[in-house]
């Protein structure tokens, strides 16, 4: 059962729950760069949306670059889209690691957007087996979420990000918490 959401500017939002049971238009995957289902929030959501993701994604993509983002339909899941955004593996935060971090984030809301979503639900790309610290990533992932939604012409309404352990929630609601007020 999820948590009870805690608002903050913009329509960003944080809760604990399992990204696969949590309704939206379109759910954000932590995916890799040949696009092959994996561990983690990766493999959980191909288990979820069932066998004509991985179709999908075979017929129409040849993998995406880090940094970059591809969309889907969402098999069985209660969403309409899944898009699938490559975030980096951290090495040291030295090889551009923030940069295509904010990347994934900004082009998975852009496709987000163009297909007309307006609700994701996204997890906290790359800070599981990738290694990215999350107290490095939470601040990249909330101020792109609040860009896409301050954007003009955006569908976008509500970006919920869904952690799936207690100490990344507390990271990413003391992220939220310390944002200025909107103005």
């Amino acid at each position: 059962m999820s948590e009870p959401r805690t608002a903050s500017p913009g329509g960003v939002h944080a809760i604990r729950a399992d990204i696969t049971t949590v309704a939206a238009d379109a759910v954000v995957n932590a995916a890799n760069q040949h696009l092959a289902g994996g561990g983690g929030v990766d493999g959980a959501i191909h288990r979820a949306a069932g066998p004509s993701l991985m179709a999908e994604l075979r017929e129409r993509y040849d993998g995406c670059p880090t940094g970059g983002a591809v969309i889907t339909g969402a098999g069985r899941l209660d969403a309409r889209h899944v898009i699938h955004a490559v975030g980096p593996r951290w090495r040291d935060g030295e090889h551009g690691e923030p940069e295509k971090l904010r990347s994934a984030y900004r082009n998975a809301f852009a496709l987000a957007t163009e297909h007309g979503c307006a609700s994701v639900t996204c997890p906290s790309i790359s800070t599981g087996i990738y290694g990215f610290p999350i107290e490095a990533a939470a601040p990249i992932a909330i101020e792109e979420a609040l860009s896409a939604l301050a954007a003009p012409n955006t569908s976008l309404e509500l970006i919920t990000f869904v952690l799936f352990s207690e100490p990344d929630l507390a990271v990413f609601r003391r992220t939220l918490e310390a944002r200025p007020p909107a103005s």
